[in-house]
């Protein structure tokens, strides 16, 4: 019966049939109670995808356009930075404080944010300069949030400048081949494009002392910018700050980041794609000892990606976030006598400024010194500093003042009192008792602990769901006595595979390397990487031997291995021997430095087997791999391929030289170095 039946019929059935009457009611009650529920519940998630609507356009109304950030906040000089491991950053931001210091007001910024077409009008802004700390990554490369900059300063020939005025400091290490390529190409190309350079280049040299560099410079370039606009220094050298602190009693702490680099409970939940601010937790499913003795402890780690859409080439690098050592926190809440477990939040003062927080916040002070601030390295001179007004000795005080100065003398006892002692922050506040700084103030100042790279030491046509890590532990005694840690390989070295019933887990991301195999099977390769410099021809190997396993027609495979000891740290070994015997490795040369009276290096092995070397390089067009020191170990081989040139190609220095380069410039000569 339906509703329209049951009301026409209700008055002619009366009181004689009431009971029809009623379930008429009730069935109509029903029906309709129904359409009115099915009716409203349809409609409820109408409003929905419009609510979304309005929520969407959130992420595009981001600032990205620095002219106007700085009109709007009455900013006239920019800091530009291309960092890879915090420091160009760092640089920028301590550059972009000092200009309070000369009645000018300056912002730090990351060019991956801005339209950096926009340099052309900032000549809009009176007394304007932009600075650019520019750091070069690899092989002369720029750094990964520099590389559209980069791109666009080649791109862009017809861009007019003219109304730009500009500074560069490069930050690079003169061991490297492509030595500050990035600073100097972005000096060399903003003038070609019509800016006006108000102060020279500086050049800093992390293989010498990168701080005492740059602190030279920017004594000289102040007075130089101070001239050039017609300002004087305010005198002002009082500690500036740039983050207020709040101690935070009644809060949620599902909203309190507890080591998380991005997004809160980004390790709860996880959600590719995987990057530097968002690392996967991959679960280490391997770690072992490789070396049979000594006193070094070389080890092999394997993580599994398993799920995560995570792809890697052979040749690439994994980054891996650590922790610092629990006990070195505990320290030094023990010396500043703080409770590490209030949560606090640092509010940057600049309520304009991108940079809302120094890290993830809010989080509390046991957080912030774990996982978030380098408390292993020794300070910079900007922290001395800032510090200095915190210590209650007037000698104390002058020392760290002095310490961040430019004189001889004072850079002289951050040398040897910071440097060559490899004091860290802990070290200075235990060996001088009179300083005692508000934690917060520490907190602000010291650097962001960093990700650190290692080639991967697997080949994804083999290993397709998972990563293989080979290093060294760091571990050494300073100075002073103490003992020093590596805090990413000693936080490695402790990641079992099950900690108290756990799985032990290892936030990381790819980044992606030109090291790479060469594109036909057929070329030969030569690959040099003494100890953990193995690593990345592991991966190659690996790949090697599936490319034969698939009947494909693979070239000579020519390896040559450096370690001290045969029967101590002769690392993969059965692995090497294996792929030796299978024909995947069609020469393997191993040097053991130390089993001898006189040591033998890969240089020497090389210079045995010259003829067969420079066949493989002049007429079969070989690919050359070098991974490992590049402080000694790359030029030594390079000069041993310089001397084989000369020898069997008949060539002078001069001539050797340029060929060397020519096979980098062609992608034949690859290196994969660290200082």
């Amino acid at each position: 019966m339906d509703a329209e039946t049951a009301a026409n019929n209700e008055p002619i059935v009366g009181e004689e049939e009431p009971l029809f009457g009623n379930l008429d009611l009730f069935l109509f009650s029903l029906i309709a109670g129904l359409l009115i529920y099915w009716f409203i519940s349809r409609k409820k998630p109408e409003p929905i995808p419009e609510f979304k609507k309005l929520e969407t356009p959130a992420p595009t109304t981001k600032e990205t356009s620095f002219i106007e950030k700085m009109k709007k906040t009455g900013k006239n000089i920019i800091v530009f930075y291309g960092s890879q491991t915090g420091t160009g950053e760092e640089f920028a931001n301590r550059l972009s404080k000092d200009a309070q210091r000369y009645g000018m007001k300056g912002m730090a910024a990351d060019p991956e944010e801005y339209d950096m077409g926009e340099l052309s009008r900032l000549s809009e802004i009176e007394n304007s300069l932009a600075i650019f700390c520019m750091a070069t990554y690899g092989e002369g490369d720029p750094t990964d949030n520099a590389q559209d900059f980069y791109d666009w300063l080649q791109e862009n020939d017809d861009e007019d400048l003219s109304g730009l005025n500009y500074t560069v400091f490069a930050l690079g290490n003169k061991t490297y081949e492509h030595y500050n390529a990035m600073g100097k190409y972005v000096d060399k190309r903003l003038e070609e494009l019509g800016a006006k350079r108000i102060f020279d280049l500086g050049l800093g040299d992390d293989d010498g002392n990168l701080e005492e560099d740059f602190i030279s410079w920017r004594e000289q370039f102040w007075p130089a910018v101070c001239e050039h606009f017609g300002v004087e220094a305010s005198g002002d050298d009082s500690s500036i700050r740039q983050y207020e602190l709040k101690e935070l009693t009644d809060v949620n702490m599902n909203k309190v980041f507890t080591g998380e680099i991005g997004r809160l409970k980004s390790f709860e939940v996880q959600k590719p794609p995987y990057d530097s601010k968002n690392p996967f937790l991959a679960t280490v499913t391997l770690n072992r000892r490789l070396n049979k003795g000594g006193d070094r402890h070389l080890m092999h780690l394997e993580v599994d990606i398993t799920g995560s859409r995570i792809r890697y080439e052979s040749g690439d690098h994994v980054a891996v976030f650590p922790t610092n050592d629990s006990a070195l926190v505990n320290k030094l809440g023990q010396i500043l006598g703080v409770d590490l477990d209030v949560v606090i939040s640092l509010n940057n003062l600049d309520e304009e400024s991108n940079k809302r927080h120094p890290f993830p916040c809010p989080t509390t002070y046991r957080t912030a010194l774990t996982h978030y601030l380098d408390i292993t390295h020794p300070p910079r001179t900007n922290v001395l500093y800032e510090l200095a007004q915190y210590a209650s000795d007037p000698k104390d005080q002058e020392n760290m003042r002095k310490m961040a100065s430019s004189s001889p003398e004072g850079k002289a006892l951050y040398q040897s009192w910071v440097l060559d002692a490899c004091r860290n922050i802990l070290a200075i506040l235990e060996d001088m008792p009179s300083l005692r700084p508000p934690i917060d103030h520490l907190c602000e100042l010291l650097p962001r602990l960093q990700a650190r790279y290692y080639s991967i030491a697997s080949s994804s046509k083999v290993h397709p769901n998972s990563i293989h890590i080979c290093a060294v532990v760091v571990e050494y005694n300073t100075k002073t006595g103490r003992v020093n840690k590596g805090v990413a390989t000693n936080w490695l070295k402790n990641k079992l595979v099950t900690d108290n019933g756990h799985k032990s887990t290892v936030p990381m991301y790819i980044r992606k390397s030109q090291f790479r195999l060469p594109f036909k099977a057929t070329n030969p390769v030569i690959m040099i990487g003494p100890g953990t410099g193995i690593a990345p021809f592991m991966g190659f190997i690996q790949e090697r031997g599936w490319l034969k396993q698939q009947g494909k027609e693979v070239g000579e495979t020519v390896l040559y291995f450096g370690c001290r000891h045969k029967n101590e740290d002769f690392i993969y070994q059965e692995e090497l021997q294996d792929a030796e015997k299978n024909e995947v490795i069609t020469q393997l040369n191993v040097a053991f430095s130390r089993d001898q009276e006189q040591k033998v290096y890969v240089q020497h092995m090389m210079k045995t087997n010259k003829e067969h070397l420079w066949k493989l390089i002049h007429s079969d067009n070989a690919h050359i791999y070098i991974c490992g020191d590049a402080r000694n170990m790359a030029k030594d081989v390079q000069l041993a391929f310089y001397e084989i040139a000369e020898e069997l190609g008949g060539m002078t220095r001069t001539q050797a030289t340029d060929y060397i380069k020519k096979l980098m410039t062609k992608g034949r000569y690859s290196q994969d170095v660290w200082s």
